[in-house]
């Protein structure tokens, strides 16, 4: 890693800057050029160095959501987890060694919008949906200081 590698990836997990032209603001603090913060950007990310540049929403402020766990039978797991993967509004899904083996989460525009997906996995699969929405909303602060060795 390049010290100016370093200082991006280190020094924009907040604060982004919210102006029309935001990479421009992050290259003139670290004095190169836009071009070079995108393209180093793109780069990192190709490389599997960065997995996502975008904003972070506070849960259910501009969207619904909800978990969601399947008790899949160990033979289809791959089968079903496949098409959970299909659709748009599923974020992530793992497996888990518990009855409720496949976990999810669904972000949709709204309620409906999730329950359009639960009641589409479980006519496509034949199995049933946990629907586990949030009550209550935790802040989890994913920034930290990278360790360079």
């Amino acid at each position: 890693m390049t010290e100016f590698e370093k200082r991006l990836l280190d020094g924009y997990q907040r604060g982004f800057p919210l102006t029309p032209r935001p990479y421009a603001g992050i290259a003139e603090e670290l004095g190169v050029d836009e071009a070079e913060v995108i393209a180093t950007l793109r780069r990192l990310a190709a490389e599997g160095v960065v997995s996502r540049v975008g904003a972070v929403f506070e849960p259910l402020s501009v969207s619904a959501s909800t978990l969601a766990a399947m008790a899949v039978p160990d033979d289809r797991l791959a089968e079903v987890a496949e098409l959970v993967n299909g659709f748009a509004e599923v974020n992530h899904n793992y497996q888990r060694e518990h009855s409720f083996n496949l976990w999810f989460v669904i972000i949709a525009a709204d309620e409906d919008g999730v329950a359009r997906v639960i009641d589409d996995i479980e006519e496509r699969t034949g199995l049933e949906v946990l629907d586990l929405p949030m009550l209550e909303g935790y802040h989890l602060d994913l920034g930290f200081p990278l360790q360079w060795n």
